[in-house]
């Protein structure tokens, strides 16, 4: 059983997080390339999850960073958003921290009433998408797409 003491928390961040290159080492050992494009984007200024709509989420576990994610403007279509830049270090899978951070962000997102996409990369991420009401699409460099409701 997890305790308190293994509570995930989840916060906005404007910055990104000391000691990133934990996540840029384990991505990229995973063959994910999804941490060093948020660095390269958040240091050449194209994606700082600033717009209406947008916010970059950190979970930790005893004030130990285990993932990443958030919400940005979608790049297919601009009046709707999409998840992006999701990443939960090995160590804490299977313990909720994705799927605290993805209902972060889509609660911070509910007010904006914007339809919302995704890329699930990966089987992992295609089996988790859709137990938060995300439903396959087809649509260009997309797989899901939020179902509000019940």
């Amino acid at each position: 059983m997890v305790g308190d003491s293994d509570a995930v928390v989840v916060r906005r961040i404007v910055e990104l997080p000391d000691h990133f290159c934990q996540f840029l080492v384990e991505a990229a050992a995973e063959g994910f390339d999804t941490m060093s494009v948020l660095q390269d984007e958040w240091r050449d200024g194209s994606n700082r999850f600033e717009r209406p709509g947008e916010i970059l989420a950190l979970a930790t576990i005893r004030d130990e960073i285990a993932g990443i994610g958030g919400i940005t403007q979608d790049f297919v279509d601009p009046s709707w958003l999409r998840m992006r830049r999701f990443y939960v270090r090995p160590t804490y899978r299977r313990r909720g921290v994705g799927r605290r951070i993805a209902l972060y962000v889509l609660e911070h997102a509910e007010p904006f009433e914007r339809q919302i996409a995704l890329y699930a990369d990966g089987p992992e991420a295609e089996a988790f998408w859709p137990t938060l009401r995300f439903d396959p699409i087809e649509r260009e460099n997309t797989t899901h797409v939020f179902r509000r409701g019940t």
